[in-house]
């Protein structure tokens, strides 16, 4: 059985070896002893919190595979980003030059520096390891995200977003950020990348562009990688549209992958949740459940759960007796749930 729980310290050789397996342009988990320990504590001081407004917390948890012991996934909510650290995008927009005497009327797309996105929470350090990559498990790393935020709605903004990661090649070399290095910052992606994931962000606001950029002055590479992903992130970005998130034309100011949003109260399986007292029935969930994914109520002891629920009535459903003592819960305690196959 995988469960999802959050991060604890004796996580850290998991999580390393995660942050190399993920690669470069996985900015959130950078390949540092002092920085990930430093993101664990983090997690852990924020498991332990109790805010009433959404602040600095830093929530990690990690997939686990109950029969080996193994950690296998990552999962990660900022509760708020650029109130500590600047959040930079590129917005995407258009400016018409138009000659009224000359009869011409050219559209053409620039791209603005910003911080538009302070203050919003963001999903994050989402990656499943090869091993572990079949059935539900990916949907499930990603979805319970959203259940814990449901369920503790006072830790959150009200608008959620996820960036997404760009096109580059095996090297981890962007073609967007080829052209802005060569103009702006004689400086390559990947340490770009990793100054990035360290905290080190000054270089950005000292040797970027402070006026718009014309489209049509990028590479045709450059151009062309606007608003794409990388093809590894393209499962992922499906389970977000899904969920009825959009790219409202903000993108990352490093490999011009897409930022997509959406409002909390408006996610697909926020919407679907539902929260009940719980009975334990093995009978009852086998045969009349539906599979959901499920969490208890509890922060300090997270737990999540691929499980089968059954309706007993509108305020109680069933569930196995295996999957109250994976989620550390007993009778008559609650559970929120979402059907697996829930979209927007």
């Amino acid at each position: 059985m995988k469960i999802i729980r959050p991060i604890k310290a004796d996580d850290y050789q998991a999580l390393y070896e995660i942050a190399e397996e993920s690669g470069i342009g996985f900015t959130s988990l950078p390949v540092n002893e002092e920085l990930l320990k430093r993101k664990i504590s983090r997690a852990i001081d924020a498991i332990a919190s109790t805010p009433t407004v959404p602040g600095p917390e830093s929530y990690l948890f990690v997939m686990e595979d109950t029969e080996t012991g193994q950690v296998v996934g990552t999962s990660g909510i900022e509760a708020t980003v650029g109130l500590e650290d600047a959040f930079y995008h590129y917005h995407v927009s258009k400016v018409v030059h138009a000659s009224r005497e000359l009869n011409v009327h050219n559209t053409v797309e620039i791209l603005h520096f910003c911080n538009d996105y302070t203050g919003v929470s963001e999903i994050c350090t989402l990656f499943l390891r090869e091993n572990a990559r079949q059935g539900l498990n990916g949907r499930f790393l990603s979805k319970m995200r959203f259940l814990f935020m449901a369920e503790h709605h006072e830790r959150f903004a009200e608008i959620v977003i996820a960036e997404m990661r760009g096109i580059s090649d095996e090297k981890g070399r962007s073609p967007f950020w080829a052209w802005l290095e060569e103009h702006f910052f004689s400086l390559d992606f990947p340490t770009a990348d990793y100054l990035t994931g360290i905290g080190k962000k000054g270089f950005i606001a000292e040797l970027m562009p402070k006026y718009p950029i014309y489209v049509n002055l990028l590479s045709k590479a450059a151009q062309d990688s606007i608003g794409k992903v990388h093809d590894k992130t393209k499962p992922a970005l499906r389970l977000l549209e899904q969920e009825g998130f959009k790219c409202r034309g903000y993108v990352d100011i490093f490999d011009a992958g897409p930022t997509v949003e959406a409002d909390v109260n408006q996610v697909a399986t926020v919407q679907a949740s539902r929260k009940a007292t719980i009975v334990i029935n093995d009978n009852l969930a086998q045969t009349d459940g539906e599979t959901c994914f499920a969490i208890n109520t509890s922060v300090k002891d997270f737990r999540a759960c691929i499980a089968e629920v059954a309706y007993v009535d509108a305020n109680k459903v069933a569930i196995e007796r295996l999957t109250a003592s994976a989620l550390g819960i007993k009778d008559g305690d609650s559970i929120r749930f979402s059907p697996a196959n829930t979209k927007h």
